[in-house]
């Protein structure tokens, strides 16, 4: 069983992120790695996640950060990922879902459903299966942690992101049911493991700001914000953000 760095507030804790290649994974590796996790990324880009496993071992060099190639659209291929981890470190305390994918049109009469066949796959069943796959595992652990990431929009869609508002309601919806079976198997005593939303407008990183240095990016949360906010929802019980939307941006 590894620890990690065995340093930092999550020292012994094995963290999954799913959409570890792109800026906000990459960053939510850098944070976990930092505060002591073992981190298990993956992504559908093999060569974008040895980049970010690669930067993340670099920058923390006692840390245990590892890539596994999965296919989230694939249930038994998620169920398997899950599997492994628990196997092969003793536990897992973490899912971090950072799937994403965005599609939108120019108004409402102009969405093209072709955009939410994509977008149901990406953001509604990849969160499917992996919460189906690692829910037993999160609520055997002391502090277990199902993160979503979600946007603004959910609450608010605007006429042309339709598809993409939609997905992203049904990503929380489901996060949500799952909040209420960790609810319901902590009984009295509240739950021990929690399913959590944290919803942001929009990311931006460094590269999007190199690419245009005039743009405000207004109400957008830097990645590496975000990274903090998803390692600190280890530090509150599971109580207080169990089937809670944190909001890192201004609610509509």
């Amino acid at each position: 069983m590894s620890n990690g760095n065995g340093n930092g507030a999550l020292g012994g804790a094995v963290i999954a992120v799913a959409g570890a290649g792109g800026p906000a994974g990459r960053a939510t590796l850098l944070r976990l790695a930092e505060a002591g996790a073992t981190v298990v990324g993956s992504d559908n880009d093999p060569e974008r996640l040895a980049e970010a496993v690669d930067a993340a071992r670099y920058a923390y060099g006692g840390a245990t950060v590892v890539g596994d190639t999965v296919d989230l659209l694939d249930l038994r291929s998620t169920r398997d990922w899950a599997t492994r981890i628990e196997k092969d470190f003793g536990r897992v305390d973490g899912l971090v879902h950072l799937v994403g994918g965005w599609r939108g049109s120019e108004t409402f009469t102009k969405t093209v459903l072709d955009d939410w066949d994509l977008l149901e796959l990406l953001l509604i069943r990849t969160v499917q299966h992996t919460s189906l796959a690692f829910h037993e595992a999160l609520q055997r652990s002391e502090r277990g942690r199902y993160v979503l990431t979600s946007a603004a929009g959910a609450s608010k869609p605007t006429a042309g992101n339709a598809a993409y508002a939609a997905a992203k309601a049904a990503a929380e919806a489901w996060t949500l049911a799952m909040a209420d079976y960790f609810r319901k198997a902590g009984g009295e005593q509240g739950p021990t493991s929690a399913a959590a939303i944290l919803v942001v407008k929009a990311l931006v990183h460094d590269a999007m700001r190199a690419e245009r240095p005039n743009a405000k990016f207004a109400g957008f949360t830097d990645v590496k914000e975000l990274a903090d906010a998803i390692a600190g929802v280890w530090d509150k019980p599971a109580g207080e953000v169990n089937g809670k939307r944190l909001w890192l941006t201004e609610k509509p």
